[in-house]
């Protein structure tokens, strides 16, 4: 189906014909249960990192063992005659190839017909020449008529000499002055594709020609394509006109909806044919596999459709992919005509490099191809998004940036059934509308990802929390199973024996005897996964049918495995056309799309869609975490100790660090010289830095509480800060907005203060969202004058040249998209002088070539900016970013205005920079450290709240069976307190969310309990501390308050009172000191009748007990500066949630905690009360 890209197609197999299995890493199987899960949950990235280089690694080979494809059946094809008749296709692809790399010669003989062939088509001509001496050095046949030199037509004069061409001619004497001028200048360019087309006229005969340059290894080729007279796309403003049109259609494709690939591909093919004239217009899109696919069609109502249908790898070689990276637009004008062939230097040690010409000559077998499907012209474009990985896609030795860095998505491909030439310009056009096209497929692609991404984490963390509640089994008997994971038709579980199937599976003997055939072929390894298990060498895969082609394995134990399975692909595929039957007649020697379909389907019989690297990740990540699950839980005390000890230290550490970060980003907010503000969860004021003090007039302290919304921005802004903060406080933070902040006292004279601001979200250690950070610029001087200026009626140059600093840099566009206005700070910004750039088109030549842009994207975006600034759609804050003539990089946001004149009628637009001042860039480069330090300690912190969970539920699993045997009435008590510790640990983990806590929503899980079974698991908490301090425990509980009964939530109760008893532990003076636990109750009666207990503990020690500001950070809500402070305030708030209060009083000789506490005393009197 390559019908506008088959450079040179020979129509080999199958790139997947030969086994697509992947074996996964072997494990260390001295690895530990803990390490093991860790490596599952916090080394994410890493195994990302090292499937995409594996991925990348795998691209390599296919591509080399592509192109030794492609150059084998390239040779046959020659070999059939020019007609290619006796080439029979069908065969071509179906036949496997031979294992045996082809002559190295047969290599670069394929590789220089496609790239040096020799020919170009007949509808222009080729010049190439000396890049310092302007000598011609090859030329085409064609070249004397085309330019009217031949005898018959040249008519010498006196005054105007011509001379004749040949290898050693001046190419500037062959074009008018003016011409020869503009190849002089263009020469000159760093990039001179940026300036294509020239607009040139031969000096014969004054023809006009469209001369497209660029540049190769030996020189510059001059491609010269004849351009009527009459035609509008002459002069700049008809090529212009070519871009509205492109621009136009670009702001329909952005105003779709998002999420929807398909109505994206189906929207752009009808704006191209709209544009184009042709009589079909498709999206082709390739697989993951290298198979191509036409996903989107618009086409004149009698042609076949193409819809639906699925081509091999290799109807595209990879030659004619890398060809496609290079020069994206390729237009065939008549697949009919007979190629002209190009005549060179005999110096020269190679033929011409035709790769990024626009005339090159296609092959013969595309030729073919397109006349058997009644195709004459043809007009093809390349789509290019960013890559995720590495995929190296150029030619071998490659060593284009670019081609490692973007991926070759698909291609825009147009057929005609008649002669077909579009000029250059609408070309351009159309480019400039696939790179636009291809920033909006990125865009969804990533939200596709995203989307894919979360649900698969999603899925993770049910199957793991099945893992921590129930057995094994429940992620193949329960919903969500592993079927949910990837898309697959069919799952199983081998577990101890027994075999759990889900959807399309094999028989249980079938199970078996994969299992039998893994060990004894990859029993080295811990996975496998194959689009067929025939061509990975199962000897029994034909028993299997096509149900079962695809297979994923990941070994848990030598003996427990998990599958997931896919059908064979041909049953996924459908075509929209009329003749889509497999047993449709076709002449399998004509390469035809339906012969390259029916070719698809023989390649992928008993093959399954290919497993996608993502998938790879998720079965990956589920195998580590299922290996930890599956061991037996040994060593549970040894564990026990470890989360006793370890885990407070590791916990401390974390928080005490996230401390200290937090305090000093405080400082650094409040010193900052740009304004920096924040506000709360209900957006109140909680910081407001001393720059905006200043600025505004209101100070910190009168700040802090007041609403953003409401109190501080003016009416206008009201809406825009209130959705700004609504969207910070779901996660998406915007920059560059612009805000109006209002004045007090002493600023209030200024009314008004404008600042642009970017949002950040601000999070807590366990990532949520507990309010917003605004790192904003004054532009208020800025801002009076731009509205100044573009209010004015009169003359402007004054305000424009001004050497006032207020005055930003402003350049302009006339309707031509030409520079009219440079101003005198754009000249100090950028290095280049306003006749330096005056009248030079601005996308492509300022910005562009002398002001280069970093990469192909920002060129796009700024011409749309540009034709959307002329047309009256006006730009604000658009981040733009360039290279000044120094070569220093230069961050700017760009404010675009149309330009009108009295009539109204749009003749250009203004464009403003506003440039970060020193102060701001190094407040959001402190921001950027500290947010990216405190990121990696909250990850540090998830990880270990992670991770606890396992040998917890070792230690959950030992007490359960120490549960089952004889104890003694001491050892029972010790497993209750062990049990009691065990559960709050789990509550702790269960409940990070400190938001809940803060504003009241944690749920308090109530049940009866013993007092005395919380007394001992609190005192146990501090026994070791107590020793190691050398103090002593004295305890006054009375006997009977043990034995009492109350009804609340235990493990809340111990987590807060354990709390508050470490503090006294650590505070208490060393020497000969002591700790005091008192108990009282006190029975109670509520308003109606029912019974409860009021318990007053008291925590004491002799001394000062705890340091002041530790009790400040108990009872603040806001801020703390200690992790024992924090601590403090999270139990107080806990205790407050359940009803208890707490004092902290200090006497002369001691200082002691007072916690009251009523509860009921049975679940009863909780139900009555």
């Amino acid at each position: 189906m390559a019908s506008g890209s088959r450079g040179a197609n020979t129509h080999p197999s199958h790139s997947s014909g030969g086994s697509n299995a992947r074996l996964t890493a072997t494990a260390n199987p001295s690895q530990t249960p803990a390490t093991a899960t860790a490596t599952a949950t916090a080394t994410a990235t890493a195994t990302a990192t090292a499937t995409a280089t594996a991925t990348a690694t795998d691209s390599v080979s296919k591509a080399v063992a592509q192109y030794t494809i492609d150059a084998r059946l390239h040779a046959v094809f020659e070999q059939s005659g020019e007609s290619g008749r006796s080439f029979d296709y069908s065969q071509s692809v179906r036949a496997a190839p031979s294992s045996s790399l082809p002559p190295e010669q047969q290599i670069t003989a394929y590789l220089s017909r496609i790239q040096r062939g020799g020919h170009i088509q007949p509808f222009g001509c080729t010049l190439a020449v000396d890049e310092s001496s302007f000598r011609v050095i090859a030329y085409s046949e064609n070249a004397p008529e085309l330019l009217d030199l031949s005898p018959h037509h040249s008519v010498p004069s006196l005054d105007r000499r011509v001379e004749p061409l040949s290898i050693g001619t001046d190419v500037r004497s062959l074009f008018t002055p003016s011409s020869s001028l503009l190849l002089e200048r263009a020469a000159s360019a760093r990039e001179i594709t940026l300036l294509n087309p020239l607009w040139i006229h031969s000096r014969a005969s004054g023809r006009p020609f469209y001369a497209i340059l660029h540049r190769i290894d030996v020189g510059i080729v001059i491609d010269l394509e004849p351009a009527r007279s009459e035609d509008p796309a002459l002069s700049i403003a008809g090529a212009v006109q070519s871009q509205k049109l492109a621009v136009r259609a670009i702001s329909r494709l952005q105003a779709l909806p998002g999420g929807d690939v398909k109505l994206l591909c189906n929207t752009v093919v009808e704006h191209v044919r709209e544009l184009t004239g042709y009589d079909r217009v498709m999206v082709y899109k390739f697989h993951e596999d290298e198979h191509g696919e036409v996903v989107a069609e618009s086409r004149r109502p009698d042609l076949e459709p193409y819809l639906g249908l699925h081509y091999p790898a290799t109807d595209i070689p990879q030659a004619s992919r890398f060809l496609f990276k290079q020069n994206r637009v390729r237009m065939i004008a008549d697949c009919r005509a007979v190629p002209v062939r190009v005549i060179q230097d005999e110096s020269l040690t190679q033929p011409l490099c035709l790769v990024g010409s626009t005339l090159r000559a296609p092959h013969g077998c595309h030729s073919q191809y397109m006349a058997n499907m009644g195709s004459i012209a043809s007009l093809v474009m390349a789509v290019i998004i960013n890559s995720p990985d590495d995929e190296p896609s150029s030619l071998p030795g490659s060593s284009s940036r670019s081609a490692t860095s973007m991926k070759l998505w698909g291609l825009v491909v147009c057929h005609h059934t008649s002669p077909r030439c579009i000029p250059f310009p609408l070309r351009y056009a159309c480019e400039f509308l696939m790179q636009a096209f291809a920033l909006q497929l990125n865009m969804e692609l990533q939200l596709a990802l995203q989307l894919s991404e979360k649900h698969i984490l999603r899925t993770q963390t049910l199957l793991c929390d099945m893992l921590l509640r129930d057995s094994p089994t429940g992620i193949v008997t329960q919903s969500p199973s592993i079927m949910d994971l990837v898309k697959c038709d069919g799952a199983a579980l081998f577990y101890h024996g027994r075999y759990y199937p889900l959807g399309v599976s094999p028989a249980e003997a079938q199970i078996k005897d994969i299992i039998e055939w893994l060990l004894a072929c990859h029993g080295d390894s811990t996975g496998l996964s194959t689009d067929s298990l025939a061509d990975a060498g199962y000897p029994n895969a034909a028993a299997l049918g096509d149900a079962v082609c695809g297979m994923a394995v990941a070994y848990i134990t030598p003996k427990d495995y998990l599958f997931w399975f896919r059908s064979h692909t041909a049953k996924e595929i459908k075509w929209g056309g009329a003749k889509h039957h497999p047993e449709d007649k076709d002449d399998g020697q004509r390469m035809h799309p339906r012969s390259s379909f029916k070719a698809f389907l023989e390649v992928v019989k008993s093959r399954s869609l290919p497993w996608d690297n993502a998938e790879m990740d998720a079965i990956h990540s589920l195998q580590l975490i299922l290996r930890d699950s599956f061991k037996e839980a040994g060593g549970a005390n040894s564990s026990k100790a470890i989360v006793n000890g370890q885990l407070a230290d590791l916990e401390m550490q974390g928080i005490d660090e996230l401390s200290s970060v937090a305090r000093e980003m405080v400082r650094l907010i409040e010193t900052a010289t740009a304004p920096i503000f924040a506000v709360d969860s209900e957006g109140k004021i909680n910081g407001w830095n001393a720059k905006l003090a200043d600025l505004t007039g209101l100070p910190v302290e009168e700040a802090m509480g007041k609403s953003l919304v409401h109190d501080l921005v003016f009416m206008e802004s009201r809406e825009l800060v209130d959705n700004l903060l609504h969207r910070a406080l779901r996660g998406d933070e915007d920059k560059n907005v612009e805000i109006k902040l209002k004045t007090f006292g002493a600023q209030e004279a200024k009314k008004a203060i404008f600042v642009v601001v970017n949002a950040c979200s601000s999070r807590d250690y366990t990532n949520n969202i507990v309010g917003v950070c605004f790192v904003g610029q004054d532009v208020t001087g800025q801002k009076v004058v731009m509205d100044k200026f573009v209010n004015i009626q009169g003359d402007y140059k004054a305000i424009i040249h001004s050497p006032n600093p207020l005055i930003p840099p402003i350049f302009a566009s006339d309707e031509n998209t030409c520079c009219s206005e440079w101003n005198a700070a754009m000249e100090k910004l950028t290095g280049w002088s306003r006749g330096e750039l005056i009248s030079k088109l601005l996308a492509g030549e300022v910005f562009g070539s002398c002001c280069r842009l970093k990469g192909p994207d920002a060129l796009t975006k700024f011409m749309i900016v540009l034709h959307n600034a002329i047309g009256g759609q006006e730009t604000d804050k658009f981040p733009f970013s360039f290279y000044d003539k120094n070569g220093k990089y230069v961050q700017a946001l760009l404010n675009a205005n149309t330009r009108s004149n009295m009539d109204g009628r749009a003749i250009g637009a203004f464009f403003f920079l506003q440039i970060a001042s020193p102060e701001l860039q190094q407040a959001l480069e402190i921001q950027k450290q500290q947010e990216k330090k405190c990121y990696g300690r909250m990850k540090e912190l998830a990880y270990i709240c992670q991770e606890i969970k396992n040998p917890l539920s070792g230690i959950r699993f030992t007490n359960s069976l120490l549960e089952l045997t004889d104890l003694s009435d001491d050892q029972k008590q010790f497993l209750e307190t062990s049990i009691s510790c065990e559960r709050q640990m789990f509550k702790i983990i269960k409940d990070a969310n400190l938001q809940s806590i803060e504003d009241g929503s944690l749920v308090i899980e109530k049940s009866e309990f013993l007092v005395g079974n919380v007394i001992n698991s609190v005192v146990s908490q501090v026994m070791i501390l107590l020793r190691e301090r050398g103090l002593q425990l004295i305890r006054d509980i009375p006997e009977e308050i043990k034995e009492t009964c109350a009804y609340g939530d235990q493990c809340r109760i111990q987590q807060v009172l354990a709390d508050f008893l470490l503090s006294m532990v650590r505070c208490a003076p060393s020497e000969n000191s002591w700790v005091e636990i008192q108990v009282r109750l006190t029975p109670k009666t509520t308003s109606h009748g029912t019974p409860t207990i009021l318990f007053l503990f008291r925590f004491a020690c002799p001394g000062e007990g705890l340091p002041s500001e530790m009790v400040q950070d108990m009872f603040h809500n806001t801020r703390w500066s200690t992790q024992e402070g924090l601590s403090l305030s999270i139990s107080r708030k806990l205790l407050k949630l359940m009803g208890g209060e707490v004092q902290y009083i200090r006497e002369s000789e001691r200082s002691f905690f007072l916690i009251a506490l009523e509860l009921p005393t049975s679940q009863n009197d909780n139900m009555e009360s």
